[in-house]
């Protein structure tokens, strides 16, 4: 490994003792710090604030806000953008939590589509892959350990291989502890390809993919807009059989989860291999549009996906890829990175590096103003 310096060292202690701070405070007293940290964040209105609320005038043109005087609107998405500040910190402090949940609250506090969840695990038993696609939504952390729980056994994800190393290594060893191989982008096997091979071993891959960062992403309808879609999960399923089956979570309550998993999205007859992902992709953001209307409160996207917001000369890049046809079938989610903490992101950043704000740190050296470290 390569010799951290003093700064990263200094990060990796502050962020261990962070997390065991986390771990011994009563619940109670961790829930009202995460959600005062969530409030001083939303009321400074940073960077991830700004951006989250520009996702979100989308969302709410799509229901009955739309038709809201402008004053009326504008307090319905700062209600809405203040609720959501307080889910993702939510999110946060679970994955810090999820190593001293009981497996037992986690089994009984989960709501799901039971069927489907049957389903998944009948495709397992006959050899089948299956891979869930998930929004930024929820706790998908805690639904993983879940799915493991109820009969997976495990699951592959990915996840960048962030500095300081240690802090890396701490989640990796973290993830792993729970049931879950985690893939490095760097420094080992392409993570594709070994996401291929445990599907076609009938193992279940999970992939978060309601955005692309990259210069390989797919362009999809999303709430009115075009926007970018990682091509990953849908590539998966065409080259290998398995099944594309969209699970968004989100949170019940104070204290319970739940993911509901949905039918899978068959690969069209007809097309190239291109073709076939791209229409896929489509119907996965639909699916994901539902979930985010039906739980708005709990999309936790600070980041740029609407094509309108994203940069001119990243965008020319990826529209040439795709009319050259170098982009794509290689990476998992365009560029291979993933929440640094769990199931691949595509936004070539780790969900638990950025802050609670949006900002890029190191995954919990987090501040709550977005500053960065």
């Amino acid at each position: 490994m390569e010799r951290e310096t003093f700064r990263e060292r200094l990060l990796s202690a502050a962020f261990g003792a962070g997390w065991n701070l986390v771990c011994r405070l009563p619940e109670s007293v961790a829930r009202a710090l995460f959600a005062f940290g969530a409030d001083i964040a939303w009321r400074r209105q940073g960077p991830g604030v700004r951006v989250l609320e520009g996702n979100l005038v989308r969302v709410l043109r799509t229901d009955s806000a739309a038709s809201l005087p402008p004053s009326e609107f504008g307090a319905e998405l700062r209600a809405l953008s203040r609720a959501v500040m307080r889910s993702y910190a939510r999110y946060y402090l679970e994955t810090f939590r999820l190593q001293i949940i009981p497996d037992e609250r986690i089994l009984a506090g989960m709501h799901v589509n039971q069927e489907n969840v049957d389903l998944t695990l009948e495709h397992m038993r006959n050899g089948r892959g299956v891979i869930y696609a998930l929004p930024h939504m929820g706790d998908f952390e805690q639904a993983g350990r879940w799915v493991i729980l109820v009969g997976a056994g495990s699951f592959t994800t990915v996840a960048e291989r962030l500095k300081p190393e240690s802090v890396f290594e701490k989640f990796l060893a973290f993830r792993q502890g729970l049931g879950m191989e985690v893939l490095p982008t760097t420094g080992g096997p392409h993570p594709f390809g070994v996401m291929a091979q445990r599907l076609r071993a009938g193992k279940l891959v999970c992939i978060v993919a309601d955005r692309d960062l990259s210069d390989t992403g797919v362009e999809v309808d999303f709430f009115g807009e075009k926007a970018l879609f990682p091509a990953g999960p849908a590539m998966l399923a065409v080259q290998t059989g398995a099944a594309l089956m969209p699970v968004a979570c989100s949170f019940v309550g104070e204290t319970d989860w739940a993911a509901h998993v949905h039918e899978e999205i068959p690969v069209p007859a007809e097309g190239s291999r291109k073709e076939k992902a791209a229409a896929m992709t489509q119907a996965l953001a639909r699916v994901f549009e539902q979930a985010i209307i039906e739980h708005p409160q709990d999309w936790h996207m600070l980041q740029k996906v609407f094509v309108n917001d994203l940069d001119p000369e990243r965008l020319a890049r990826s529209r040439d890829r795709t009319v050259t046809g170098n982009g794509g079938a290689g990476n998992v989610n365009g560029v291979g990175p993933a929440n640094g903490s769990g199931p691949v992101d595509s936004a070539g950043t780790a969900n638990g590096a950025s802050t609670l704000e949006g900002a890029s740190t190191a995954e919990g050296a987090s501040t709550v103003d977005g500053s960065g470290t």
